[in-house]
């Protein structure tokens, strides 16, 4: 997938566990673990904004754009 999330990296930065992001969020910690873990086929900027409100980032310090090999 060519968009990757790196919550996880941004989350060690911060020093903040799954939980606490899940509570700051207001948001299942299933779901917030399926978006950690590049699972998520969608995210809504309601909840971007809020990951980032809580992580003091911005939102291409979680999402990546990586092109896919294009020799396949």
């Amino acid at each position: 997938m060519p968009i990757v999330v790196n919550l996880d990296v941004v989350m060690a930065k911060r020093k903040m566990s799954l939980g606490e992001l899940a509570q700051r969020v207001d948001i299942t910690l299933a779901n917030l673990s399926i978006l950690k873990n590049n699972h998520a086929k969608a995210v809504r900027f309601t909840t971007l904004e809020a990951i980032c409100k809580a992580l003091d980032c911005q939102p291409g310090d979680i999402l990546e754009y990586v092109p896919e090999d294009s020799g396949k």
